[in-house]
């Protein structure tokens, strides 16, 4: 086989469709991932991943913005900050603050799009992607240690293991997107109420367009949960 053909088998392996999982191994996944969330000691390692999420929803809608993006950053304590140059004000300024807190529940939508679709191995390909587009603009060590680390779960994942654990993976991820992307609002909405995070994004969006920030954590309410009913559906094939 010259390499023409194993290039076309490749790519018609990642454009093309593969068979539904059953709906107990959706189910268990979800619960696998619900287990990923809920407990405290757990959510301190996994918020890691929600994390990068957020700072690649940043990042990206400040690319595509026009602003000039400089760089992200990852801390061990699950925060992260996304810099960017360009208007201090304005539209894509108010879009990049306001991108961060939807953007794991938006990707865990999408991805349950593609998954309801049957396309599992696009997903992981998919997000090999993003996280090497991540990595590039990665600027502290624990945050490209963390980046490398969810790529090559993916990469091991999409090359040493068949149909099932595939399939089994990516909807844990999805699952874990979708319930991931609840709970950060909420830990906002309880440091705000106890006078913390002063600097948060609503906050900032707040000094940005005179709206206040209790509006916008309401809007990273809404999308949350309704990419969570939304995606929910789409895995459950409902």
């Amino acid at each position: 086989m010259d390499s023409s053909t194993s290039a076309t088998g490749l790519w018609s392996r990642v454009v093309g469709t593969q068979p539904h999982p059953s709906l107990w191994l959706v189910l268990v996944t979800g619960l696998i991932a619900l287990a990923a969330v809920v407990p405290f000691r757990v959510w301190r390692i996994t918020r890691n991943a929600v994390t990068i999420a957020h700072e690649g929803g940043h990042a990206l809608v400040a690319v595509l913005s026009g602003r000039r993006l400089d760089g992200i950053r990852l801390h061990s304590d699950t925060s992260g900050l996304t810099v960017s140059r360009g208007r201090p004000t304005g539209l894509g300024m108010v879009l990049t603050a306001a991108a961060g807190y939807p953007a794991p529940s938006l990707l865990g939508l999408a991805g349950a799009w593609l998954l309801a679709a049957g396309h599992i191995t696009a997903l992981l390909w998919g997000a090999t992607a993003l996280l090497a587009a991540v990595l590039v603009m990665i600027r502290n060590a624990y945050g490209a240690l963390t980046v490398v680390l969810a790529g090559a779960s993916f990469v091991l994942v999409s090359w040493l293991t068949g149909p099932p654990v595939q399939a089994a993976f990516a909807y844990g991820v999805v699952w874990f997107l979708l319930l991931g992307g609840v709970r950060p609002a909420f830990e906002l909405q309880r440091k705000r109420r106890h006078g913390g995070a002063a600097d948060s994004d609503a906050d900032q969006l707040a000094r940005l367009t005179n709206v206040p920030a209790v509006v916008w954590l309401a809007m990273f309410h809404l999308v949350a949960l309704c990419a969570l009913t939304g995606g929910g559906r789409w895995l459950l094939g409902l």
